[in-house]
């Protein structure tokens, strides 16, 4: 029986697997939820009822990773030949560039070696476009994104988290295949 919505009662294994295409993005909420098991192959039989409990959560905080994790599946791909910001990231550098008076900067996206999983994002502000750059543009942003990196890169969405625990851009890639439990890097 085919899936069209995620529940509390399915396991963290089910959910992956009946959603393929939006598994990394369903991975990272469930980290930024505070669900780590994502990887690890410790807890993926565990239902999200079951794993959220075991970290001590609320049936409300329950009720509203569910409700994060199924307006996932309702929201559009990004555009596979594309990197783009979600609206709240694009309006978040907006306002950080107000407050350090860089307006006409656009935003620098790459990765480089580093960390444990291979590679880490690189995320900065730009000046000024390089002739080694490829432009793209999300929401009023520019982002520049050095040709040698682009390939890792397209399909991958930058959003913005505010929370508790943690605060700050996210970039959702699909083209990673493995990650550091600490989320910080990748591999491809």
């Amino acid at each position: 029986m085919t899936q069209d919505r995620i529940s509390k009662t399915m396991t963290i294994d089910e959910v992956l697997n009946s959603f393929p295409s939006k598994a990394a993005l369903i991975a990272q909420a469930l980290t930024n939820a505070g669900l780590h098991c994502v990887g690890c192959g410790a807890a993926t039989w565990e239902t999200l009822e079951a794993g959220m409990l075991g970290h001590g959560m609320s049936e409300q905080e329950i009720e509203s990773l569910v409700n994060d994790l199924n307006k996932i599946l309702e929201k559009k791909d990004p555009q596979k030949n594309s990197i783009a910001m979600t609206e709240k990231a694009a309006s978040k550098f907006k306002q950080i560039l107000k407050e350090t008076k860089k307006e006409a900067y656009a935003l620098r996206f790459g990765d480089k070696p580093g960390g444990c999983g291979g590679f880490e994002y690189i995320l900065d502000f730009s000046n000024k476009r390089l002739d080694s750059d490829q432009v793209f543009e999300s929401f009023g942003v520019e982002i520049h994104v050095d040709k040698s990196c682009v390939d890792r890169l397209l399909g991958s969405e930058i959003d913005y988290l505010e929370g508790l625990k943690e605060s700050g851009f996210k970039v959702i890639n699909p083209n990673v295949r493995t990650s550091c439990s600490c989320g910080n890097s990748q591999s491809y």
